[in-house]
């Protein structure tokens, strides 16, 4: 079993009840070796990130009941995947992330420092 501690070993804390979202939906951003995307960066979702993964073939706006998601609107947070966080990160539209809710799993696919970049928790 995979420790559920944030980026700085804490106790992970939440990322959203509304939408729903975590790989379980448990609304953290908790992993486990099942979680093959690594969704483990609670982030605050932007316009730009959205176009972004839309023109990469990830529609996020539309709502897909079937698999419990809800569609994603701006200000939303949502635990997204690290790799995915790292490829808008390069191409300039990673969304806003809230460290204490990011599980330490994403710094395999993100430097630190980058995600401080982003942070809305920092002092």
């Amino acid at each position: 079993m995979i420790e559920q501690t944030n980026i700085f070993d804490e106790n992970i804390e939440e990322c959203s009840f509304l939408p729903l979202t975590g790989f379980f939906r448990t609304g953290c951003c908790e992993t486990s070796e099942l979680d093959k995307g690594s969704h483990t960066v609670c982030t605050i979702i932007t316009e730009k990130f959205l176009r972004f993964s839309f023109e990469k073939g990830n529609d996020l706006i539309t709502p897909v009941p079937s698999a419990n998601f809800p569609g994603l609107v701006v200000g939303d947070r949502w635990c997204l995947c690290a790799p995915r966080w790292q490829e808008a990160y390069e191409a300039n539209s990673a969304p806003m992330v809230v460290l204490r809710s990011t599980h330490k799993g994403a710094l395999e696919y993100i430097e630190l420092a980058n995600l401080k970049k982003y942070a809305i928790d920092l002092s």
